[in-house]
């Protein structure tokens, strides 16, 4: 064994570990599902995991507010998210077997912007509207996904678009904003 194998079997144990010593905090941890470090959850309690999800390194699970009873987002049964960003204060839902690619961000809210005289980021989160990617969606590099947006399954959105309005199932969208530009054989 070369030393760069016996340190990446050294990473995945330390993963394995972490997943299963942080399991307990959220409200669901599915089966076979791992977060890998560096990451970093807020409020884990307030989010589902399914089975075999898999959160890569580098990726931000956020609720920022507890108000809401039971959990606010939901990353459904083979999940893959890499250095993405989801936040969530009403309800993100990522259905069965969604990729997410490095640099994505998924919020169901806004910052707050109304009062000149403070700073943007002390001020509320304001419009709260839910967020759903469907099952088997793929979301490309640095695609930003804004508040009460659906994205349809099996649908792509390209890398660097920006999503504000839903996107039907079976379709691939690209911009900014985001527009439909070819509809997928669903045959």
């Amino acid at each position: 064994m070369h030393a760069l194998d016996a340190l990446l079997a050294l990473q995945r144990a330390r993963d394995s570990v972490f997943s299963r010593m942080a399991a307990s905090g959220f409200h669901e941890f599915g089966r076979g599902s791992r977060i890998l470090l560096p990451t970093r959850v807020s409020n884990a309690d307030k989010i589902s995991i399914g089975k075999n999800v898999l959160i890569g390194a580098g990726s931000w699970l956020m609720v920022p507010s507890r108000e809401q009873p039971g959990p606010v987002m939901f990353l459904h049964d083979r999940v893959r998210m890499r250095g993405a960003s989801i936040s969530a204060i009403q309800s993100v839902v990522i259905e069965e077997a969604v990729g997410i690619a490095f640099g994505v961000y998924i919020a169901d809210h806004m910052h707050g912007f109304s009062n000149p005289g403070i700073p943007i980021r002390d001020q509320p989160l304001s419009e709260p509207r839910p967020v759903r990617i469907c099952r088997g969606a793929w979301l490309g590099q640095n695609v930003v996904v804004l508040p009460g947006v659906t994205i349809g399954e099996y649908s792509v959105v390209g890398a660097n678009s920006v999503v504000r309005e839903d996107v039907p199932p079976h379709c691939v969208a690209v911009g900014a904003p985001a527009r439909v530009v070819r509809e997928l054989a669903t045959g």
